[in-house]
């Protein structure tokens, strides 16, 4: 895109500010309004920086020792969750560089973090383990008889926690830990996403398709014909629109009515590399896409989920998350390379 670049973007991304961390740029949030973005990378460094001006709040290095695996912000927004392969996870307040609480599972890497809706739990799984705590990080109940390593884990609006392995997405009511519902499919599942009210299920597979479950009805659906694996799932607020990666090409189910069974989805083409990361705005029908190339789109989507891009930049390496400030009026993006760009959108 001659002309397109991070400093440079075109349409409603607008030139906002930039900073760098020591490695891959691997995960990251906005806490409550906008106050700071924070950022984790492979080299388990945790970094705050202010959210209007980038400048850095604080850094703490090697917070996790061997690397940083994932993040999650407390619903609250004043707070944060980070897992590394120290088998550690580690909660924060965000105007702290100190832990302030520091949870140690054993051995093995923790792949996954998650706050449940309410704050009330903390999820995480390392291999085929999947553990929960309360706010105040005391373990509540585990569970570790999945088939293999658990691949994703997600909260429903209910308060339950999905669990995605090879096979199946199980849920488990979070406050006794007991087994609610499982839904199987034979394949290896790959990412997990799940509608806001909980009741659709979308997994991307290894067999380069899209699985979806409606649990209210237990209609199962497939959606083949990418040419990779849909690791990047996302849907909008509103739960009619499902975007989906898994090539150059964003695919873009809607559920309205019956669908998506029986209907196409809307084809988003702009991206000349496949896509890593999808995000959709809290407000209206934006959603910001990002690929291998270091390519970040953002579209405007109808309600069938077809669309056009109304803003284009690119980063210095492979764009590998994308976060939008909860207002909606600017966007976060995390390069492989460590640098860390907000765009300004409205």
């Amino acid at each position: 895109m001659p002309g397109v670049s991070a400093a440079r973007p075109k349409g409603v991304l607008r030139p906002g500010w930039s900073a760098s961390v020591e490695d891959y740029a691997i995960a990251g949030g906005w806490t409550r309004n906008g106050e700071a973005l924070v950022v984790g990378d492979a080299a388990g460094g945790v970094y705050a920086f202010e959210g209007k001006s980038g400048a850095s709040a604080w850094t703490r290095q090697e917070a996790h020792d061997g690397g940083l695996l994932a993040m999650a912000i407390h619903p609250d927004g004043t707070g944060f969750a980070t897992a590394g392969k120290d088998g550690r996870v580690l909660i924060w307040s965000a105007a702290e560089a100190q832990p302030r609480q520091v949870i140690d599972l054993g051995g093995g890497w923790v792949e996954n973090v998650a706050w449940s809706p309410d704050g009330q739990w903390l999820a995480a799984s390392c291999s085929r383990q999947v553990r929960a705590y309360d706010a105040d990080g005391r373990e509540v109940w585990r569970f570790d008889d999945h088939p293999s390593t658990v691949s994703a884990i997600a909260w429903s609006s209910a308060g339950e926690l999905a669990m995605a392995c090879y096979g199946r997405v199980s849920f488990f009511d979070a406050s006794i830990g007991e087994l609610s519902q499982k839904l199987e499919w034979k394949g290896s599942l790959v990412s997990m996403v799940l509608s806001p009210d909980g009741d659709i299920v979308a997994c991307g597979s290894q067999d380069n398709s899209v699985h979806f479950w409606r649990r209210s009805t237990g209609e199962d659906f497939m959606m083949s014909g990418y040419s990779g694996k849909p690791a990047a799932l996302a849907f909008d607020d509103s739960g009619t629109l499902l975007a989906t990666g898994g090539g150059k090409t964003v695919m873009v189910w809607s559920f309205q009515g019956g669908g998506p069974a029986g209907t196409r989805p809307g084809a988003l083409e702009h991206h000349v590399q496949p896509v890593t990361m999808l995000a959709f705005a809290r407000r209206g029908m934006r959603l910001a896409s990002t690929a291998r190339d270091g390519a970040v789109v953002v579209w405007s989507l109808k309600s069938d989920g077809n669309g056009r891009p109304i803003g284009a930049a690119v980063l210095a390496d492979a764009g590998a998350e994308l976060y939008w400030r909860p207002d909606g009026r600017a966007l976060a993006a995390l390069d492989a390379r460590g640098g860390v760009t907000v765009w300004r959108t409205g």
